[in-house]
């Protein structure tokens, strides 16, 4: 298996193909991804989870509609002095999170199962991130209000959004339209940052 992190933390690495080992057991019984070869897991999951690194601001970062834990669990890997709340709607899913939180003694991460249009945290969060969750407008809609005064929404794309960025309500408005490369990926990545 290709090394899954950039830089030399054999501690992280060993994590991060924890995470994939688990992903993989728990989809035989589950279906949680359709990629299902450790070396594509390791390019489509944690690289490109990864990708969005850069973009995350403040102490508390949202995972919106975390499914298997993308990107939410590979960025907490990556930032321990991060809490995340990683939230998806479906109980199969979150039955892994939780299984894979534990397994990977991640102390700054929980796990939620709720609908994010009817979720009330406790407090709102400094990043919002999504990987997979539709049009930019829908992400707003539903997320803004999660979002804690000066915060970000940062959506994760293939090609660049352009019709999406035109069609964005307001307040919001994209800060950020970046093209990132992932390592191993032969295909277009956007990252949109989206402030009021």
């Amino acid at each position: 298996m290709p090394d899954p992190v950039p830089g030399d933390d054999p501690a992280l690495a060993a994590a991060f193909t924890r995470y994939l080992e688990l992903l993989q057991q728990w989809n035989r019984a589950y279906n949680l991804t359709s990629i299902t070869g450790l070396d594509d897991m390791t390019v489509r999951h944690i690289r490109d989870s990864l990708s969005v690194q850069p973009f995350l601001a403040g102490a508390t970062v949202l995972d919106a509609g975390s499914g298997a834990g993308l990107p939410g669990i590979p960025l907490a890997l990556a930032e321990p002095a991060r809490r995340f709340t990683l939230v998806d709607s479906v109980g199969k899913k979150v039955r892994f999170l939780r299984q894979a939180i534990a397994e990977l003694r991640l102390a700054n991460v929980t796990a939620v199962q709720a609908r994010l249009e009817d979720w009330q945290p406790p407090a709102p969060f400094d990043t919002v991130v999504c990987r997979a969750f539709g049009s930019l407008a829908a992400f707003a809609g539903a997320c803004g209000r999660l979002t804690a005064p000066g915060g970000r929404l940062v959506a994760m794309k293939g090609r660049r959004p352009d019709a999406e960025l035109a069609a964005l309500p307001a307040p919001w408005r994209a800060m950020q339209v970046e093209r990132v490369a992932v390592p191993g990926l032969d295909a277009e990545r956007h990252i949109v940052v989206l402030e009021r």
